[in-house]
């Protein structure tokens, strides 16, 4: 049994759905249901009992701890996080509290559960930390990849709150022998994203004949991770990766935002041809969202020479089936596109016009 925390959310659900399908171990999964987690990703484990899903939040800390001590994992894994740029600089205060003093909560309870496991089980338990490449800052074009040992240098409410976290973890381990390992990873995209971030936004804003908006000249470079990858990476550092040690996970794909743009725009061109035109014309630059990193890259060296992992997919391999996705699983996006994403999305954007 491992634990799983916002496990309902972009990445932690298609973890799950990884992890029950590869392995097969049964999963407990803790998630709070904000706007971004989505039970309908989860509709295929209905009435499977290997997966338990109990909505709460990381930090109630009664909550953690009578999850613990009722299920007895073997490993937390810890998605929970907000984790979007923009929110953040609207609203700081949740990322502070569920990055920060979530993260400190579950490390807690998570302490106190493992001291008094017996000497086997203690020495078998793990607590594995998702955190972001964000926490590195922002690389210049000439500039090496961020490796293990840049040094944190966060930007944005969002990856300031994310390197605490971090921070966290680490003291815990240094501290009082909790037995940790963090993974540090680029952008993600895949299937069920929210479509707030670029990849689906792109998509979905295309499909339905609306503008994509590209912040500022659209050269702002990122390092993109297929989801599927990330979730093989993370299970292969949760079954050998060292104590105390932090592994970087990148898909080697660094693109600027406009190059990913005019990709899905093709994509969409060939696999959903629109009569009006190219989607192509859609594009629109807008204002420059404030503080926006120029450059992240991740070097994942460290994790392929360690542990024997590099991702399956290529860029191009993995923005078809993404596409494709979305061109299949058009419910789901209608049935998370609420009201309160839609003013979020007015909020956001129509003031860069």
């Amino acid at each position: 049994m491992i634990l799983v925390t916002g496990g309902a959310g972009f990445i932690g659900a298609n973890f799950v759905l990884d992890w029950v399908s590869v392995v097969g171990e049964p999963v407990v999964n803790l998630d709070k249901l904000t706007y971004a987690g989505n039970l309908e990703t989860l509709s295929s484990l209905n009435g499977d009992s290997r997966h338990l899903f109990v909505h709460g939040d990381i930090c109630d800390r009664a909550l953690v701890e009578e999850l613990l001590a009722t299920h007895r994992p073997r490993a937390i894994v810890h998605f929970a996080a907000e984790s979007h740029v923009d929110r953040s600089i609207h609203g700081p205060g949740d990322f502070v509290r569920t990055n920060i003093e979530g993260t400190f909560t579950l490390l807690e309870a998570a302490r106190g559960y493992w001291s008094a496991l017996d000497a086997d089980a203690k020495s078998a338990f793990r607590f594995l930390h998702v955190s972001t490449d964000e926490v590195y800052g922002s690389l210049g074009a000439g500039d090496p990849a961020f490796t293990e040992q840049h040094p944190f240098e966060p930007n944005s409410p969002y990856s300031a709150s994310k390197a605490a976290s971090d921070h966290l973890v680490r003291a815990w381990h240094h501290t009082y022998g909790l037995p940790v390992v963090t993974t540090n990873c680029s952008n993600n995209y895949g299937p069920y994203h929210f479509p707030e971030k670029l990849i689906p936004l792109m998509i979905t804003n295309a499909l339905a004949g609306k503008p994509l908006p590209v912040y500022g000249d659209g050269m702002q470079i990122r390092d993109w991770l297929y989801v599927k990858d990330h979730c093989s990476a993370i299970r292969r550092v949760l079954e050998a990766g060292r104590l105390g040690e932090t592994y970087n996970v990148g898909g080697w794909n660094e693109k600027p935002n406009i190059e990913i743009v005019h990709t899905i725009c093709s994509l969409l061109d060939e696999l959903k041809p629109d009569p009006a035109g190219s989607y192509r014309r859609l594009v629109t630059h807008v204002a420059d969202r404030p503080g926006h990193d120029r450059r992240y890259a991740i070097d994942a060296r460290k994790l392929e020479r360690e542990l024997g992992w590099k991702p399956a997919e290529t860029f191009e391999t993995g923005i078809r089936k993404t596409v494709e996705w979305y061109l299949a699983n058009n419910q789901w996006v209608a049935n998370v596109q609420s009201g309160a994403y839609r003013d979020w999305i007015s909020k956001n954007y129509e003031a860069r016009q």
